[in-house]
């Protein structure tokens, strides 16, 4: 569970920000410190060479240039060194607390009691993704911060040594214009903050209708599916083009205003040393300050907009830190393994009232599900993972007990509902596996049941093979048989499978069959698969047809394809 970062204190985007900055706070000094001493060389280099023209170039000395010079070198490898170890440290501020922020998020999120949030899956992984990396990059925006306000503070000073007006302008005129281009800031981060929320939005709605794609092509409702996302997408759109102008706009004037800044500074040293004021090294000291200030003013200047993006994404985060847990009973300790059942009762049964469904499956049974109509699968295994509003809280009871009075962090043993659709998340194959919990004689067992061990075969590393996020390395059936393995490595009381065999040839889909069956039937375990597949329908203890939401049959496979001509035309189909 998250803490607070203060004793007591809620969670706010502010309170995010203030604990990424003090638990690097080590790195970020230390950090800030270099990148500052990087803008005071930059500083000295007009400086160092206005000194030469004086001293050197104006006297003719050979040996006052050559020496002139080295100092200069000498700085550029000064320069050059810290910023690169400045540049370290923080970057490695930002990647940890990146890391530190997602693990967080994702421990919040996958916590076994579930959060209460409006947030869906896809906007969940832009939060844990997008947003907690701009939120480290704070780290990158403070020192940044520091070295501007620094290298501003010493031109200044240095100008006011060569002439009070010059120094003057740059001391007081840019922290006027600073205060001017503050105003904005508060106008940017609501735009931002609109921006992301929106397109978190859009990328949740996207990822949930890329993982139905099948059951809308089964209840042919893709053109509804494709004008909500343009709508989302457009909504999008609108926000962040919003976000963009004011954006632009700040830059524009801040870009304008360091501009105008440097050549009003320009323009009043040639003045002065039209007037006998400056001397040539001098002239040039403060013509190349002029020039260096552009930069960090500008810095300065559009600064405010990049933090205020990283308050907005702090502001998203710490939504979801501070999201309460539902309601429920508490999680039983990791160490528990078995879930208390009743003897008698069922493996699993169904009641929905409101569909008129029943069906029961008894323990170690392999039950098939044929569906007539793509519709009645969906909804069925919705209502099996408990994402079915309509249902009552006893409609679906495994081993005798409710599936609302299980424990969210018992329920993975109890039930395991493994959607047609099943992710693949970044790291290795084995690493896939490992989520499951089994043991390395359950994952071989589970391995050889899908035939996936040439996925392992085909790669020189196996199990350490690299898999890229959801999967996307790997073939639609090679995913499909590792999320299957991993389903039967979990090794729950009860498994239902939606469609595990679709993107695989008829004598790999023979062999996962009789795979499924024989390593569940040897444990015991409970199998209920949804599926068109003759091979599993065969495979199957009995047979159940779903038709208009009800059961219309059920049987062995030989049965019902000798005795219900509807069935016959569903297999053949």
């Amino acid at each position: 569970m998250s803490t607070p970062p203060s004793g007591g204190a809620q969670w706010s985007g502010p309170a995010v920000l203030r604990r990424t900055v003090t638990r690097h706070r080590g790195r970020l000094s230390a950090g800030s410190v270099l990148i500052a001493g990087h803008q005071l060389c930059e500083v000295t280099v007009p400086i160092l060479i206005g000194v030469i023209v004086d001293r050197a170039v104006a006297t003719g000395s050979v040996p006052a240039i050559a020496g002139g010079i080295a100092v200069l070198a000498a700085l550029f490898v000064v320069l050059t060194l810290v910023y690169r170890f400045g540049a370290r440290l923080l970057m490695a501020a930002i990647a940890l607390e990146g890391h530190l922020l997602r693990v967080e998020l994702c421990r919040r999120i996958l916590d076994p009691h579930g959060i209460d949030t409006d947030h869906q899956v896809g906007e969940l992984l832009s939060i844990s993704s997008a947003d907690a990396d701009e939120t480290a990059y704070l780290l990158d925006y403070v020192p940044r911060m520091v070295g501007a306000a620094v290298a501003t503070i010493a031109c200044g000073a240095v100008l006011l040594s060569i002439d009070l007006p010059l120094g003057l302008m740059v001391l007081i005129g840019v922290p006027v214009v600073m205060t001017g281009l503050q105003l904005t800031a508060p106008i940017i981060a609501r735009r931002v903050e609109e921006q992301q929320a929106r397109i978190g939005r859009a990328t949740a709605l996207a990822t949930d209708l890329i993982s139905g794609q099948r059951p809308l092509q089964g209840i042919g409702a893709q053109r509804h599916a494709a004008r909500r996302y343009r709508e989302a997408s457009r909504r999008s759109l609108t926000a962040t083009l919003h976000a963009a102008r004011i954006e632009s706009a700040h830059a524009g004037v801040a870009a304008a205003a360091g501009a105008l800044s440097a050549m009003a500074v320009a323009v009043a040293a040639a003045s002065f040393a039209l007037g006998g004021d400056l001397t040539l090294g001098q002239l040039i000291t403060v013509i190349g300050l002029a020039q260096f200030l552009a930069e960090p003013f500008t810095v300065l200047a559009t600064l405010p907009s990049s933090v205020a993006e990283s308050r907005a994404s702090a502001n998203r985060v710490a939504a979801v830190l501070a999201a309460p847990l539902r309601r429920g009973a508490e999680p039983t300790p990791e160490t528990s393994t078995d879930v208390p059942t009743h003897k008698t009762a069922p493996a699993l049964a169904v009641h929905h009232a409101a569909n008129r469904l029943s069906l029961q499956v008894r323990r170690g049974e392999f039950v098939a599900v044929l569906a007539a109509d793509a519709r009645d699968a969906t909804s069925l295994m919705e209502l099996l993972a408990d994402r079915d509003p309509t249902a009552d809280p006893g409609a679906v009871r495994v081993g005798g007990r409710a599936l609302h009075d299980i424990p969210y962090g018992d329920r993975r043993r109890a039930l395991l509902v493994e959607h047609h659709q099943g992710d693949l998340f970044s790291g290795t194959l084995g690493s896939n596996l490992a989520m499951s919990g089994a043991d390395d004689a359950a994952v071989a067992r589970a391995l050889t049941a899908s035939c996936a061990l040439d996925v392992v075969e085909q790669h020189a590393d196996g199990l350490a093979h690299r898999v890229n996020e959801r999967g996307s390395s790997l073939s639609g059936g090679q995913r499909q048989r590792w999320t299957l393995a991993r389903a039967l490595a979990a090794d729950p009381e009860v498994l239902v499978l939606h469609d595990p065999t679709t993107a695989v040839d008829a004598v790999t889909e023979q062999a996962i069959a009789e795979g499924i069956r024989t390593l569940r039937a040897a444990r015991g375990r409970t199998t209920i698969v949804l599926t068109t597949s003759p091979a599993l329908l065969a495979a199957a203890d009995r047979v159940v047809l779903l038709g208009d939401g009800r059961v219309q049959g059920e049987g062995t496979h030989d049965q019902l394809v000798d005795s219900h001509r509807g069935y016959r035309d569903l297999v053949a189909r």
